[in-house]
């Protein structure tokens, strides 16, 4: 009966809060993210290159933040204000978009948002663990991830109907339209910041104790060797606006690409549950290994791809791969490390992963470029065949440290 109880006990208001920020802010940014290439690309007539630094410098603060964030919220013991300002610099800087005449004042948004989401990231899930019991801990996180794909998706659905009722079918992203989109995004983005400062509340008795320090001593050798091998494979994982700019050069209108995001992250949503259980029972690296040579394959037919329908079926397939290695990979980081250091280890596979988004991406914009827009994606392509096999070469000779049959 106490175990019943347990389970049908009302979840904790920050729970609800965190959550509903999340879904809120995702509304917001899902919105104008994947019009923003286009938006550089055929209104400013900035070249891939320059979109690809954009892109790359932007997503590399956001992982290198999320280390010193994390890190500090642990010596402050306080986690919600810090996740407040996160989620508020992101609102704060949305504005600018909409007067935005200058690629450089595009990038200034896209990095002041990437500052807030490295701030806030760390303290937010910090402030979820903080605030649910142990049992019931897989329930409020998985609450909070349906909650942020189910806004993604809404974001991405708002966006085409914008298009649509101002644009119709237009093959070329129209200015106006672009910034209608940008001024009504700023709704659920402002409600998102106001939902967590009055909904959460700090916990009553936060962890203490003495913080780690930031950096790689002590992980071990088999973890850093697992992030050398996703060294090899980030190399070639440019930034996902390429896969926009792709669409376009094939003919896809600005409806078709927003329809295509949408698959993708319906199909993603609905395969990281099933995949992570699978996690569970099968050694993770056996997914991982997986999902790189299937990337590669859907890298490959970015790089061939002839046809618009080519891309719905390459992203579909996109989601695949994210719902199956993604979070499989953040499970085996576990599996490889001490439990007293998993909290570095996790900061330095974000740091490491974000400084390899820029040069991915300024490589990517100048294959691009200089050789053809499906150059970076053959390179990406080798990249990940090459990660894949040197990880099942080396998952063998450490056998089941790195399976994900231990128990829960």
């Amino acid at each position: 009966m106490g175990k019943k109880k347990t389970r049908n006990r009302a979840l904790p208001r920050n729970i609800w809060a965190t959550s509903i920020t999340s879904f809120l802010m995702d509304i917001s940014s899902e919105m104008v993210i994947n019009l923003l290439p286009l938006f550089l690309a055929q209104v400013l007539g900035v070249g891939t290159a320059l979109i690809g630094l954009i892109e790359g410098v932007a997503e590399s603060t956001a992982s290198l933040l999320k280390v010193a964030s994390g890190w500090f919220s642990d010596r402050l013991a306080h986690r919600k204000w810090l996740a407040v300002l996160g989620y508020g610099i992101s609102a704060a800087a949305k504005p600018f978009l909409y007067v935005a005449g200058h690629w450089s004042t595009v990038a200034g948004v896209r990095w002041a948002d990437r500052v807030g989401k490295g701030i806030r990231t760390a303290p937010r899930d910090a402030l979820i663990a903080d605030s649910i019991d142990e049992g019931r801990r897989g329930l409020a996180f998985g609450l909070h991830r349906a909650a942020d794909t189910g806004g993604a998706m809404l974001g991405i659905l708002g966006a085409i109907l914008a298009v649509w009722l101002t644009m119709g079918t237009g093959e070329t992203l129209a200015e106006g339209t672009f910034r209608l989109v940008v001024l009504l995004s700023l709704i659920p983005a402002g409600l998102a910041v106001l939902v967590l400062a009055a909904g959460a509340r700090e916990p009553k008795h936060p962890p203490r104790g003495k913080a780690i320090p930031v950096g790689f001593k002590g992980l071990g050798k088999p973890f850093l060797t697992f992030l050398a091998i996703v060294g090899v494979f980030e190399l070639g994982n440019s930034a996902d606006a390429f896969l926009v700019l792709r669409a376009e050069t094939l003919g896809a209108n600005v409806l078709g690409i927003l329809g295509m995001l949408a698959v993708f992250n319906l199909v993603y949503s609905l395969i990281s549950t099933p995949a992570g259980a699978l996690s569970d029972r099968i050694p993770r690296r056996t997914l991982i290994v997986g999902g790189w040579l299937g990337y590669g394959l859907i890298y490959l037919g970015l790089g061939l791809a002839g046809r618009t329908w080519n891309m719905w079926v390459l992203y579909a397939a996109y989601g695949v791969y994210y719902g199956v290695a993604y979070g499989t990979a953040r499970a085996l980081i576990a599996d490889l490390v001490a439990p007293e250091v998993r909290g570095t280890a996790y900061g330095a596979y974000a740091t490491v992963v974000g400084a390899l988004t820029l040069p991915a991406s300024v490589v990517a914009g100048v294959l691009w470029e200089r050789v053809s827009p499906g150059a970076p994606f053959l390179f990406g392509a080798s990249l990940a065949v090459v990660a894949a096999v040197a990880l099942w070469a080396w998952s063998r000779t450490i056998g089941a440290t790195a399976r994900g049959t231990s128990a829960n």
